[in-house]
């Protein structure tokens, strides 16, 4: 394989997993979060606030990715 090659699917495979394990962690936490407010829903308040922060940081990682892809040129 010619090295722009390699280069291509390197950005193409980092972007998909990057992008993948983030959307499937932001899915398992938002789901969890419904059910435990399903379960106790006076709790609610208490759950929203660390469900968004953990959202926060599995964005983050998805953000890095763009960014590794970005300096892999």
């Amino acid at each position: 394989m010619e090295p722009e090659a390699v280069l291509t699917l390197t950005k193409g495979l980092t972007m998909a997993i990057g992008g993948m394990m983030p959307a499937l962690a932001i899915g398992l936490l938002g789901m969890k979060a419904m059910e435990a407010i399903g379960r106790n829903p006076e709790d609610a308040g208490k759950l929203f606030v660390p469900m968004l922060l953990g959202m926060a940081f599995a964005e983050a990682i998805a953000i890095y990715s763009l960014v590794v892809s970005f300096i892999l040129t």
